[in-house]
């Protein structure tokens, strides 16, 4: 999986396109990742001990991981993800300009 939690991505396709967040949750066995403020579902939850009154809560949901890409830290912008081996560590690096990618 390209992205890992922490990481800044956009949203390249769907209702939120265009969108920037950084990823809270990254499900690899299933694809998914839960980004800040994408994706935003209402659900109704019961009244409980945590919560005594009830009602509707705005959250979010897991998008799947095709629909993000990471945001290039040089330029801003979507790229996509290389690896490279420097003092032999294996480090992400940007397509697009380069750089190495750091949480």
């Amino acid at each position: 999986m390209p992205v890992k939690s922490g990481d800044q991505v956009i949203v390249i396709t769907g209702k939120d396109k265009g969108k920037k967040g950084r990823v809270l949750q990254a499900h690899p066995k299933t694809g998914r990742v839960l980004v800040e403020g994408v994706n935003l579902v209402k659900k109704h939850t019961r009244p409980s001990q945590a919560n005594p009154q009830g009602g509707i809560v705005t959250q979010e949901a897991p998008i799947d991981v095709s629909n993000v890409m990471l945001v290039d830290p040089k330029t801003g912008g979507p790229t996509r993800v290389g690896y490279q081996v420097q003092n032999d560590q294996k480090v992400r690096v940007a397509k697009k300009s380069g750089a190495i990618i750091e949480k």
